[in-house]
């Protein structure tokens, strides 16, 4: 079995993170509203101020940093042209803030995105029902919410950009699983047990930095669909991919998965898949193209012809 040293994964999960900051930076984004500006000047810097009417005073204090909203990736995000009171209580307009509203249940994506036709070709309906079956769900019933993978704050749809890369789509992606299974403040929100080990869970994987720059976690810890552009029922961790064969072969499970977002045709008429996967995609060996696997067998035909023409030659000399 290959072994990679620990520190080179750990470069390759920051090239992840530093890929995700260079995704944000390519648009400029949306401005914010004016309900947001206001929000945004606390909650989008590390430090604010706020008069003290007990003591008369200015206070400046720090910003709770689970509570700071990074603003630019907000105004590339998603969700940018919707005002903070279009998800949280207008009454958050006051400071200070009353303490009953931190109990206020907030929407969940399915209440604004679910039963509702101009959101169709999304499928949020049938996404729920397989978050509801997912291990996720299954273990940590209501806790487990949408944000929890989908900050709301930052999320894009990098994956239905047609200008987006393949390693865009990797990138966000597999930041979604490290921001919980390789941050154990936000892992121990759902549970007091230990963290597993990223590196040891996966030490049965070979070319470990490959594969976490290149596939999606999904790829491997989900079940493939025709009906979904991408599954979310994410499987027990006994029901993961273990065969290299799933993918590196000429049907591979990526077809249905990491590739179906940028080509939708299956094929073209040289037995190619769309350029894109060509120029991006890790070798997977699914990449074939008809004539080039007859002139190589013609090539290596000829090579063992001339090789027994020469022992032949070699063998009539000698007698």
């Amino acid at each position: 079995m290959i072994k990679i040293k620990p520190e080179s994964l750990i470069i390759a999960l920051g090239m992840l993170l530093f890929s995700t900051v260079n995704i944000m930076a390519q648009d400029e984004g949306n401005p914010l509203s004016e309900n947001s500006q206001v929000c945004a000047r606390c909650h989008g810097n590390k430090y604010y101020t706020f008069h003290n009417e007990v003591t008369g005073t200015e206070v400046r204090k720090r910003m709770n940093p689970y509570l700071l909203i990074d603003t630019v990736k907000y105004t590339q995000a998603t969700h940018s042209f919707f005002s903070c009171d279009d998800c949280h209580s207008p009454d958050y307009a006051v400071y200070p803030h009353a303490s009953n509203l931190k109990l206020d249940p907030k929407p969940s994506c399915i209440d604004c995105h679910g039963g509702d036709e101009s959101f169709a070709k999304y499928q949020f309906d049938d996404i729920d029902v397989e978050v509801q079956n997912s291990v996720h769900k299954i273990a940590h019933g209501e806790q487990f919410k949408c944000e929890m993978c989908h900050d709301l704050h930052s999320y894009r749809l990098v994956a239905r950009n047609e200008n987006s890369k393949i390693k865009d789509i990797v990138v966000q992606d597999n930041q979604m699983c490290l921001s919980c299974h390789n941050n154990l403040t936000k892992y121990q929100i759902l549970t007091d047990n230990q963290k597993p080990e990223i590196l040891a869970t996966h030490d049965w994987l070979p070319n470990q930095e490959l594969h976490f720059l290149n596939v999606r976690c999904i790829e491997c810890h989900t079940p493939i669909t025709d009906t979904l552009m991408v599954s979310h029922k994410i499987l027990p961790k006994e029901q993961a991919v273990h065969l290299c064969s799933d993918c590196h072969s000429t049907n591979s499970i990526l077809r249905s998965k990491l590739y179906k977002y940028t080509v939708m045709e299956s094929r073209t008429d040289q037995g190619y898949y769309n350029s894109v996967i060509l120029n991006e995609a890790y070798v997977i060996g699914a990449n074939r193209n008809k004539y080039l696997n007859i002139l190589s067998l013609a090539i290596f035909g000829l090579t063992l012809l001339g090789i027994s023409i020469h022992t032949i030659t070699r063998i009539i000399n000698k007698k």
